[in-house]
Order: structure tokens, then C-alpha cells, then sequence
């Protein structure tokens, strides 16, 4: 584990430098224990792929102080657990007509597009993290068979719910926006909402997995065309 100063009250925690399940045990580990090391003088915690933004209240702890108690974590032994989050299940309908690369990666995969469905829904992802956009969670990792680049040209509006791959990694848009992964189905389910509690279904850690539905259920789900 480093530690390198990110801003003027916060501090960034790296724990490899690779997409591994394992570091982001590590992480969601040290998640906890940052908690537990700083108390009332934490401000936030961001946890990402391999590392963790430590945010802290400069008026409660200094720089020094905070960085003497973090390099603590690198003794910590059930840092190397594997902490387990969540199984969430998520509904998507997968169809050319909501996936509108659905047949190209399909086709780059030498695959059925019955096939591919079934490779996507079949594989347990890990929240690695969230951001771009509020309830956007990275998952990963993608079978790499089903791997593909960004698209060269985004779209200037992806439908809220949009099912899509990246590399070797998938996410749900949980608004329209504008971007350049492939689509591949729709998810009613949604990804953010303000006013509920949690606002979000995942979390950093969390496990996902998709389970396969009819256009007719997407809509009983509360899916929009």
C-alpha cells in the first residue's frame, strides 16, 4: 500500500495497480478500518478499482496525523480477506431492439446472439465503483469474448436503463446521457433515485448478476420504450 496527498485535506490510498477481486476486498476492507482510524474527523470516503480517496476534516486532524494513522493499514492482516458484498439480481431485456450492438458483438464474437445473452447473464460481476454519473456502477470483468472498445462516435442520448460494455466491463446507465459503450439490452431497475433510501441498489463490492427477461416483463418492471 502507498499513499499520496490528493488535495489540501485529502489523502489517496493505492493497493495495486490491476482490476483483481482481490484488491477490491482489500479496499472495501480499509474502508471500514479508515472509519475506525480517523472517527469524527473523516469526511468521506471514495472507494475505487485499486485504491480509496480518504477526505478528511483538516480542523479535527492534520496532514500528518492522518497519514500516520493510515499507514496503520498496511499491518492490518485481514486486509488480505475476502470481504463478500451483496448478490444483487438485476432484470434486463436483451434484444437487438434495446441493444442496438447486441448482433455486432455478437457477430465479433463469432457467437448467436442467444449465445452472448446467455455468456452475460451467466457471469457474476463485482462493483469496482461508481461515478461518471450518480448510480453509474462499473462491473467487471466481462468475459473477454465479449469484450469490445468504446464506440467511436458516443451517442449524443443513451436511454436511462441502457444494459453496455466497455472492455471488459458493463454498466447500467442510470439516466440518459450521452455516451460510447455498446448496448447490448435494458434494465428496469433503477440505478439512482434521490428520494429513495439507499439511493442507489449497488454499492462498491456488491456482486451482480442479470437474469434474462421478455420485453412485456421489462415493462411490467416499469421499463421505458
Amino acid at each position: 500500500m502507498r499513499i499520496e496527498v490528493a488535495g489540501e485535506n485529502s489523502l489517496i490510498l493505492y493497493f495495486g495497480d490491476t482490476t483483481d477481486p482481490q484488491i477490491s476486498a482489500q479496499v472495501q476492507s480499509a474502508v471500514s478500518e479508515t472509519e475506525r482510524l480517523l472517527g469524527d474527523a473523516l469526511i468521506d470516503l471514495v472507494p475505487s478499482y485499486a485504491s480509496l480517496l480518504v477526505i478528511y476534516d483538516p480542523y479535527k486532524i492534520d496532514h500528518l496525523e492522518a497519514r500516520r494513522r493510515l499507514l496503520q493499514l498496511s499491518d492490518l492482516s485481514n486486509l488480505d480477506d475476502a470481504t463478500e458484498g451483496a448478490l444483487i439480481k438485476l432484470p434486463v431485456w436483451y434484444s437487438p431492439e434495446s441493444g442496438p450492438e447486441l448482433e455486432a458483438l455478437a457477430q465479433k464474437a463469432h457467437m448467436s446472439v442467444e449465445e452472448v445473452i446467455a455468456l452475460h447473464a451467466s457471469t457474476e460481476y463485482r462493483v469496482y465503483a461508481i461515478g461518471f454519473a450518480p448510480g453509474f456502477a462499473y462491473l467487471g470483468q466481462v468475459d473477454e469474448r465479449l469484450a469490445a472498445p468504446r464506440l467511436s462516435t458516443p451517442r449524443q442520448a443513451v436511454p436511462r436503463g441502457s444494459v453496455a460494455i466497455a472492455d471488459r466491463q458493463t454498466a447500467i446507465y442510470p439516466s440518459t446521457s450521452p455516451g460510447g459503450w455498446n448496448l447490448i439490452g435494458r434494465c428496469p431497475t433503477r440505478m439512482f433515485d434521490p428520494d429513495a433510501t439507499p439511493c442507489m441498489p449497488v454499492q462498491v463490492g456488491d456482486r451482480v448478476s442479470f437474469e434474462p427477461i421478455t420485453k412485456e416483463r421489462y415493462l411490467e418492471l416499469g421499463g421505458e420504450l
